[in-house]
Formats: C-alpha cells, structure tokens, sequence
C-alpha cells in the first residue's frame, strides 16, 4: 500500500515538474516578447526565434542556477541577478538565429524584463 502511494506521489511530483517547465518556458517567451518590443536594439525576427530564445534563456536559468544558486532575474537578486540577466539576454544571441542584441540594449532589457516578469502572475523567483 504504501509503495503505491510512493509511486503516486512520484509520479504526480514529475507531472508538476514538467508543467512548471512548460510554465516557465511560456512566461518567459511572452515576457521576452515583450522586452524585445519595447527595446531599441533588441530584436527577435520571428515566432520561432522567439520560442527558441525562451527555451535556451530557461536553460541557460537552470544551469546558473543548478551550479551557483543565482537566478538571472532583475528584481529580487539585486544588482549580480540585473548583470546576470544582461548578460543572459546578451549571449543567447550566439545561440539563437533571427534573436539580436547590442549590449546596450541587454542592459536596457534586462531592466525591462525584471519590471515585466515582476508583474506578470505567476511564480517569483
């Protein structure tokens, strides 16, 4: 009896970890989105440059924050998560075809994706 209710419960813990990611990877393509529009110098030159800039910015998430406990995320981590997040929004440039942006604009975007994440429903990180 009880190795079934382990089960259960592993199995629903994996359902609410992959919704997390879907999540995640939804609010961070909107919230890009957005940041990209409102940039000068920031550009995404399709929908799936967009959605693939999401994925590798949630990526590339996860692994700062698997490996030193940092989130790149503007609000809440002070001015090391508003570099990290410039920075993140800087290379995945290198990663994504059709996504550009000037260092500038990084920056600039970085302050508009703290102040659009913060407001958007959902988990705070």
């Amino acid at each position: 009896m009880s190795n079934d209710q382990t089960n259960t419960q592993s199995m629903s813990n994996s359902k609410s970890t992959i919704w997390q990611i879907v999540g995640r990877l939804i609010t961070a393509g909107i919230v890009l989105g957005i940041t990209a529009f409102f940039t000068p110098g920031f550009q995404i030159n399709s929908f799936w440059a967009l959605a693939a800039a999401a994925v590798v910015l949630t990526i590339i998430d996860y692994l700062i924050t698997k490996f030193t406990g940092l989130h790149a995320s503007s609000f809440g981590k002070g001015f090391v998560g508003f570099v990290l997040s410039a920075v993140v929004l800087y290379v995945t440039q290198y990663f994504v075809a059709g996504y550009t942006v000037s260092w500038m604009a990084a920056i600039i975007g970085a302050l508009v994706y703290g102040v659009v994440d913060y407001f958007l429903p959902g988990e705070q990180q």
